[in-house]
């Protein structure tokens, strides 16, 4: 039933996407396969099932054949611990938020997998970029989880739903988005959740004008479309935990709308998630892989830590004003710190153009 749900929402996102991206770049989307293009995903489909399946000689045909699956099942194990729903949980786990990192993990292995057994330079180099980069936003991804379980006590996904389900002043949702260290969080977890993803401006290990596709290079067919089909599960399940641990996750946003299904709520504060992913993907250039190293260990991890000392301080400060002010204090300290030491201007010269006369 889940995997129905998903692969179902895959195959939506993979036409709506082109179509949502076509009208932001003034162009037409799919617009020729079914009515106004939606039938596009049943012939790509088609098209990935009757390609020939090419493996290079000296490949290591295990290795390069596991691959793709192993990186498909870490995302769908992923998606089985975050609650879509009142009673809507499909592995009720006590440490979920534990297992959906840990099972997470293993996508570096899988895309080292796919490129050391493509026996290809170029695949090679590409599974290295994608790891460092992908250990890198890991630390702040995880760090910034750290937040919300200090203060709920639990690393169970239903308890952090739970204690979002408050109402300040009978209508403002008791959403953890809503607090200072919670909003910050929130942003960081994004991002990292772009880089986790693979998406733009960070697909960085797919970068075809230097890299041809990274660690996917040597995979045609079905193969490619696994890789393809685990980088969307990889979106839903990461945009999913953000709905669970700052959104309020099955939770209406005022008590009044608390009649419509929880599992709506959640779906449509999801598809919100993902809308925003395709914003980014046709609105913001690639940025250079030593850029996206830097911004990880300068400023993406010591503003999850300093999500972690905010929040620490608005728990023990009660959750009053003071608390709040405090919490933001800390916040925009430390990111005036940063900005002060990150300046990149400094490191340029100013630039003068000379045209032929």
């Amino acid at each position: 039933m889940l995997l129905g749900v998903f692969l179902t929402l895959f195959a939506l996102m993979s036409v709506l996407e082109r179509k949502i991206l076509g009208r932001m770049q003034n162009r037409y989307g799919p617009n020729r396969v079914g009515p106004f293009g939606l039938f596009q995903p049943i012939a790509d489909g088609i098209k990935m099932l009757i390609k020939e399946d090419v493996v290079p000689a000296r490949a290591d045909k295990i290795v390069h054949f596991l691959a793709p699956i192993v990186i498909a099942a870490a995302a769908i194990l992923a998606l089985g611990v975050i609650p879509y729903g009142r009673n809507m949980t499909p592995f009720v786990i006590d440490g979920g938020i534990l297992f959906f990192f840990a099972v997470g993990s293993t996508t570096e292995l899988a895309v080292f997998m796919a490129g050391w057994g493509s026996n290809n330079k170029f695949s090679m180099l590409g599974a290295m970029r994608a790891i460092a980069q992908m250990i890198s936003y890991e630390l702040p991804l995880i760090i910034t989880v750290l937040p919300v379980v200090m203060v709920v006590g639990s690393l169970n996904p239903d308890k952090i739903v739970a204690a979002q389900k408050y109402y300040y002043f009978g209508f403002a949702p008791h959403w953890f988005v809503l607090t200072p260290w919670g909003f910050t969080a929130f942003l960081l977890f994004f991002v990292s959740g772009l880089v986790e993803s693979n998406r733009t401006p960070f697909d960085v290990p797919e970068g075809e004008s230097e890299i041809v596709a990274g660690h996917m290079t040597e995979y045609s067919g079905f193969k490619y479309a696994t890789f393809f089909l685990a980088e969307y599960l990889g979106m839903f399940a990461v945009s999913g935990l953000a709905v669970t641990l700052f959104l309020g996750g099955w939770h209406a946003p005022f008590p009044f709308l608390a009649f419509i299904p929880s599992y709506v709520w959640f779906f449509v504060k999801l598809s919100i998630l993902l809308f925003v992913f395709i914003w980014v993907r046709g609105t913001l250039p690639r940025i250079r892989v030593d850029q996206t190293m830097n911004f990880a260990w300068k400023f993406m991890l010591p503003m999850a830590f300093t999500c972690v000392v905010s929040a620490a301080v608005w728990h023990y400060a009660g959750h009053r004003l003071m608390g709040w002010i405090w919490s933001l204090a800390v916040i925009v300290a430390v990111y005036f710190v940063l900005s002060l030491f990150l300046d990149s201007r400094k490191k340029f010269a100013p630039r003068t153009y000379r045209f032929a006369e």
